[in-house]
């Protein structure tokens, strides 16, 4: 029987009174992550590398890391660093109710580029520059949290908020105007990746959401190949055997369950449709990439 998935919680008591933000370096964590790499949080995470090069996976994507590189995770998100080459790095850690309740706005996290749910990278490379000032906030916001007195989370969240809007300049800098910028302004671009993120797993046709966006097709089609380079039919087959390679690799689900999960007509048509994408069959991409 495959080994359930650890899930990590915030110690919000850890400094003797509630606290919703901490820094730990990566070196501490890894004693944790030895047995069990394959994990999910309960909350925010932004890595920052420093020492070390290996890799980081989130939901099943795999991206190198070496120092500089920082990794944005949603709660709920199934990650993986590689603790045996990865030296040494921060966690900036963080409830969403952290900021939300002092912002007045529940979704002020997740309008966040790399915290979007739609967003097409969790990873990001810092310029020199823009690194040591991480590096300082970091400090600044450890240090804060040493002195913390209850009640008095003003400066953490200035600290925290500064790291956030200087990393999310960053962001969108560095991710092509295609990938994110259209993306960001398409209202029905939009719109289709929210409807795709909650109906994917039932409707796999162009029609279904042209018809709910009250458009046509064939625009649909236009305006995500404009911003993603892919066609909409393509972007559903990708993110439903993005699906499908989730299931099989961090469930025990039979491939039949699993292609009734995922409303595939026949056992037999998801098995054709999944090796074509990815070149094996759902058994071998299971017993090739299990952690």
């Amino acid at each position: 029987m495959k080994k359930p998935i650890s899930r990590y919680t915030f110690y919000k008591n850890k400094y003797g009174s509630e606290l919703l933000i901490d820094v730990v370096e990566l070196k501490y964590i890894k004693k944790f992550l030895a047995e069990s790499p394959v994990h999910t949080l309960t909350y925010y995470d932004i890595t920052f590398i420093t020492e070390g090069e290996g890799y980081f996976s989130i939901n099943n994507h795999d991206y190198a890391a070496t120092p500089h590189d920082v990794f944005f995770s949603r709660p709920g998100e199934i990650r993986q660093w590689d603790v045996h080459h990865i030296v040494n790095g921060y966690a900036l850690i963080f409830e969403e109710e952290f900021l939300s309740s002092f912002f007045k706005d529940t979704l002020f996290i997740q309008h966040l580029p790399f915290f979007n749910r739609n967003n097409t990278a969790s990873g990001l490379h810092l310029p020199d520059e823009l690194y040591k000032r991480m590096l300082q906030l970091l400090h600044d916001i450890k240090a804060e949290i040493d002195t913390y007195k209850q009640n008095d989370v003003h400066v953490l969240r200035a600290l925290l908020y500064e790291v956030l809007m200087l990393l999310n300049r960053a962001y969108r800098q560095q991710i092509s105007i295609k990938d994110k910028n259209k993306e960001a302004s398409n209202t029905h671009l939009g719109n289709f990746l929210e409807l795709a993120g909650t109906d994917l797993r039932e409707h796999h046709s162009v029609q279904y959401y042209a018809d709910k966006l009250c458009i046509t097709p064939n625009y649909l089609n236009e305006i995500v190949s404009s911003a993603m380079n892919i066609s909409a039919k393509q972007y559903i087959r990708n993110k439903v055997m993005d699906e499908a390679k989730s299931l099989l690799v961090y469930t025990d689900l039979p491939v039949s369950e699993i292609a009734f999960e995922l409303h595939f007509s026949t056992v037999s048509y998801f098995v054709r449709s999944f090796r074509q994408l990815t070149g094996e069959s759902p058994l071998a991409y299971r017993k090739a990439h299990r952690p």
